[in-house]
């Protein structure tokens, strides 16, 4: 009874994107990469601005399996005339230019620099921590004041990645990446050489601001990856997210113990101009419409066709820059977030689970304490954490294999196609919830041994891994051109639930009676409890239909 009433809302509530997968169909040819989405020069229907489309049922008719996409756009125009005597050059023009024909090589060795850029960005978001505590003498402040930064800096670079995003589309993932690395590096300065802590957090705020983030190394990947062939690079790009957050604290315990409290700024500051020059010299341009314009341009300089044009060369700049262009796509991730109730169920989880590792950060320092733990063994808990990812990778590595297999045994089902990679996510996720219960009844001190507690954490990491890998690589898939939204709403949650928790989580930890560490994960526990009840009876994963 309980699990038909669920279903019921569910169905009634919870629009599974089978439409939006429909209509995503009629936007292929009139994208330019037809994977990351929401750019400016689509001329397809909007789905979240037509409530009627959103009331309509299911529509599988039309569904393309991932399976059956063409991958060399056989049977696609070279060009498509503009109406005006000049034609634009589409993929299957110029195809072996583009990133999706780059060697296996090229490839990997583009992601494996975009793996360490994402690093050093998610780096900055927790290495800061290690300087309150010498904050609190230089500046006066207290301990709660300093984590002010930490908090400004996540809830800005949370409107950084979306803010960014747009930009990358019109003018290439190569100079915004730059730019932003530059303007991440630059606001690290007056940040080290602080003489109040007022100079610190506006730093901080523009740093975040500053910082493009997973928006842009995502589309990266579909830059240079058919949608069908993605997953393992999305896990790759993915591990890099959650692992730089985690790395912080591990080399902050050093610095924290040995150094002042700035080499803690000045490591994130040379840390990302090593990366920034990295990407300057080995990492070349992937947006395909990009790459199209400069194809164009080669053509009519070597004599051949005049009139054949690039996608955004038919548009002015002024046009693109249009102010109302550029708030309608700014606002699209935000929307579909509200609107969009899987993203927001899937985003929240994601957050959730996300925020709790800052809050680990925040309150770890209390936690060990018991033991008696110094700042660089308390920079080591964090390694459990660490190997939870690896683990987790593992584990997706297992479960990519088996949604390949199964795509290609079963082309035409929806289920194969897309809500299969969510269903490790039903063995995996819980393991959220058990984590911070057993974290809790550990945690409390000797005489119990630190280990324990230790394992529970490694738990946490294996869910929070797995649950941003499969909520990533579901929206990617079914939401098709609407996936940059999508994606970019889990990414918004991520940053902003952190910051917001980044605040409130040691004063949550910190008394002197024992049951409070308990009660203040079992509060984490019951928020995690419904949102995974959700994931695992609201939506019909373990069917095959």
């Amino acid at each position: 009874m309980g699990d038909n009433l669920v279903m019921s809302v569910w169905n009634r509530w919870f629009r599974r994107p089978s439409e939006t997968r429909a209509l995503a169909n009629i936007s292929e040819t009139s994208t330019a990469d037809g994977r990351s989405s929401d750019s400016k020069e689509e001329k397809v229907v909007d789905l979240l601005a037509d409530e009627k489309v959103t009331d309509s049922p299911p529509t599988t008719d039309t569904l393309t399996p991932v399976s059956q996409k063409p991958v060399q756009r056989e049977g696609e125009p070279s060009t498509v005339p503009d109406g005006n005597g000049r034609e634009i050059l589409t993929e299957a023009g110029a195809y072996d230019r583009l990133g999706f024909c780059f060697s296996w090589y090229k490839k990997w060795y583009i992601l494996t620099i975009v793996f360490l850029v994402q690093v050093s960005m998610n780096f900055n978001t927790s290495l800061y921590s290690n300087a309150i505590e010498g904050m609190t003498t230089t500046f006066g402040i207290s301990a709660q004041a300093g984590r002010v930064g930490a908090c400004v800096f996540l809830i800005s670079y949370a409107f950084g990645c979306e803010l960014w995003a747009p930009w990358s589309e019109d003018f290439g993932r190569w100079p915004i990446m730059q730019m932003s690395l530059f303007l991440v590096n630059l606001w690290q300065i007056p940040v080290a050489l602080a003489q109040n802590y007022g100079t610190v957090v506006i730093g901080r705020v523009l740093g975040g601001f500053s910082s493009a983030g997973g928006s842009v190394t995502l589309a990266m990947v579909a830059d240079m990856w058919e949608p069908e062939d993605q997953q393992w690079a999305v896990a790759f790009v993915v591990f890099s997210s959650v692992g730089g957050s985690v790395l912080g604290p591990v080399v902050g315990g050093f610095t924290e113990m040995y150094l002042d409290w700035r080499w803690s700024i000045w490591l994130q500051l040379f840390f990302g101009l090593f990366v920034q020059i990295l990407h300057l010299l080995f990492v070349p341009e992937t947006r395909s419409t990009i790459l199209l314009d400069c194809i164009a341009k080669e053509r009519r300089q070597a004599g051949g066709n005049q009139r054949i044009y690039g996608p955004n060369e038919m548009i002015p700049l002024k046009e693109r820059l249009a102010w109302g262009e550029i708030v309608r796509t700014w606002w699209r991730p935000f929307k579909m977030f509200f609107k969009e109730p899987i993203v927001s169920v899937l985003s929240l989880l994601s957050g959730f689970s996300d925020a709790l590792i800052f809050m680990f950060i925040q309150s770890f320092a209390l936690v060990y304490a018991r033991w008696g733990f110094n700042s660089v063994e308390v920079g080591l808990t964090f390694i459990p954490i660490l190997i939870g990812y690896f683990i987790g990778y593992g584990i997706f590595g297992f479960a990519i294999k088996r949604n390949i297999a199964l795509r290609a045994k079963q082309p035409n089902s929806e289920y194969a196609q897309y809500e299969h990679r969510l269903f490790y996510l039903l063995w995996t996720a819980p393991l959220l919830p058990l984590g911070l219960f057993g974290f809790a009844w550990t945690s409390t001190g000797p005489p119990l041994p630190w280990i324990a507690s230790m394992i529970f954490s490694a738990m946490v990491g294996i869910a929070n891994y797995a649950i941003y890998m499969a909520t990533i690589d579901y929206m990617i898939t079914a939401y098709g051109p609407y996936s940059a939204s999508a994606t970019g709403g889990n990414g918004f949650s991520r940053d902003f639930l952190a910051g917001i928790l980044t605040l409130p989580a040691a004063p949550f930890y910190k008394s002197e009676s024992d049951i409070v560490l308990p009660f203040s994960q079992h509060v984490n526990l019951s928020q995690t409890l419904v949102l995974v009840e959700i994931l695992l009876h609201g939506h019909p994963l373990s069917s095959g239909s």
